[in-house]
Order: structure tokens, then C-alpha cells, then sequence
């Protein structure tokens, strides 16, 4: 099973971009799923997450700006992300605790590119 993300693109700043993740496969469900970011010669950083049940967090850098969400029925984790500035450029990845029996665990989806211009 892959994780499978999707809505980078080149924005300009102060526009918008919506980032979806979904598995390859059919779930039990899955549990805290989020997203990172990781910009060139940069740390990779926990932008947000959201439970299974809804609760969220946010990186104080974005709080405000980006919102998480998530539709269980599809097992889909969106991350809208409003009023985008050139910082918020970097390569986002998605991860979910996903229920797959014996394969049950945390996976990734590969990453895809945010840039946005001034």
C-alpha cells in the first residue's frame, strides 16, 4: 500500500493551494495522519496533523494560514493551505497511521513540490 499525495504547483504569494492524500488500497481506517515539509538545505518540520477523532495541530508558522482535515469514509487528509508565502516553499509529505491488520503502521506518501512566488 503507498500513500498517495497530490495539489503541489507553482502559486504566487498570497494564493492558494489544496494538498490531498489518499492510500493506494482500501483501509480498516486510519489514526493521526499530517503532513511535513522540508525546504533545500532545511530540516524537514511537522506543518500539521489531525486525529482520528479531529483534533488537530499546527506548526505556529502556519497556524492561522493552513488548515488539516480529513474525510474518513474516503480516507483522505487535506491540507488547505491559504495566504501561501515564498517560506512556505519547500517538498510536502503526508504520512497516516493506516489499519491494514498485520500490515497496520504508520506510511508515507511521496512528496510533491510548494512554490510559491513573490
Amino acid at each position: 500500500v503507498q500513500l498517495q499525495a497530490y495539489g503541489g504547483g507553482l502559486v504566487q504569494a498570497g494564493g492558494s493551494l489544496r494538498l490531498s492524500c489518499a492510500p493506494s488500497e482500501n483501509t480498516f481506517g486510519s489514526g493521526v495522519s499530517g503532513w511535513y515539509r522540508q525546504a533545500p538545505g532545511m530540516q524537514r518540520e511537522l506543518v500539521a496533523s489531525i486525529s482520528s477523532g479531529g483534533v488537530t495541530t499546527y506548526d505556529d508558522s502556519v497556524k492561522g494560514r493552513f488548515t488539516i482535515s480529513r474525510d474518513n469514509a474516503k480516507n483522505t487528509v487535506y491540507l488547505q493551505m491559504d495566504r501561501l508565502k515564498p517560506e512556505d516553499t519547500a517538498v510536502y509529505s503526508c504520512f497516516a497511521y493506516l489499519r491494514l491488520g498485520a500490515r497496520s503502521g504508520y506510511y508515507w506518501g511521496q512528496g510533491t513540490q510548494v512554490t510559491v512566488s513573490s
